[in-house]
């Protein structure tokens, strides 16, 4: 496996959550949450991650303590601007690094790696989706949200959020804005065509996930010329908060420094 080395992050801290740091770091992961989601989403992931490995997460507008700036409703004006924060800045040089994401996040992350590899041919040296249909799968779905309760009763339905927070209505007004911008922009994304990509592709997928099917998540390999590889775990679409010590073994093993 072939990963690209000397990826740079951006100067704007607002965009890019250090984890952990890497003890004699020999690969750096960048995930991507979730609808709704924000970067601590990833904080149990980078606690049962191989020590070699320095974990970064994105966190969008929107969301926490970001809440005051608006949500992003395109995917790829996101992407772009992610683009952007992972190459305008040297501070972060030398560690070969990889990408994750889920659900929404899985879309963010490979129209990042996209950019990248076409504009700076410098993408990512793995990109690992979860829990979300391959672009060339797009869901052909008329469901819709009139209103703000229904939205919530969606993600409840999920499961990705504890369901006494959701039911908090100072954590409602908090999260709402993002949740509602997200769920746009999802629903209009249509996603770069073709396969854009060369690094590896690992897909992980739950199978009873009722948003992202087995075979959705398969189609993943039609987006790289790299390698491609399909790991189906128990759960459903949010299977990642009962399998955090597995997928942590799986990513691990499949960034420098893992097993062999």
């Amino acid at each position: 496996m072939a990963f690209v080395t000397g990826v740079r992050t951006g100067a704007d801290a607002r965009w890019l959550r250090r984890l952990r740091l890497g003890r004699d770091t020999a690969a750096t992961l960048v995930c991507f949450a979730h609808a709704g989601g924000a970067a601590g989403y990833w904080q149990p992931l980078a606690a049962a991650l191989p020590p070699h490995v320095e974990v970064l997460a994105v966190q969008y507008p929107g969301r926490q303590d970001r809440h005051r700036e608006p949500a992003v409703e395109d995917l790829h004006r996101l992407a772009e601007t992610i683009t952007g924060v992972l190459t305008d800045d040297p501070r972060l040089t030398g560690a070969p690094w990889a990408f994750l994401g889920h659900s929404m996040g899985a879309s963010v992350a490979y129209e990042t790696a996209a950019l990248l590899s076409r504009n700076a041919d410098d993408g990512p040296g793995a990109l690992f989706v979860s829990g979300r249909r391959a672009p060339s799968r797009p869901r052909r779905s008329t469901e819709s949200f009139p209103d703000d309760h229904a939205l919530l009763d969606k993600v409840r339905r999920l499961g990705g959020t504890d369901a006494r927070l959701l039911d908090d209505a100072d954590v409602q007004e908090l999260i709402l804005p993002a949740l509602r911008a997200d769920y746009r922009a999802v629903a209009a994304y249509t996603g770069t065509p073709g396969a854009p990509l060369s690094c590896p592709v690992v897909a992980l997928a739950g199978d009873g996930d009722t948003e992202a099917s087995v075979d959705d998540v398969a189609a993943w390999a039609q987006h790289t010329t790299g390698t491609f590889e399909l790991r189906v775990f128990k759960g459903g679409h949010f299977f990642l908060a009962d399998q955090w010590a597995a997928v942590a073994r799986l990513v691990g093993s499949r960034l420098p420094g893992g097993p062999a």
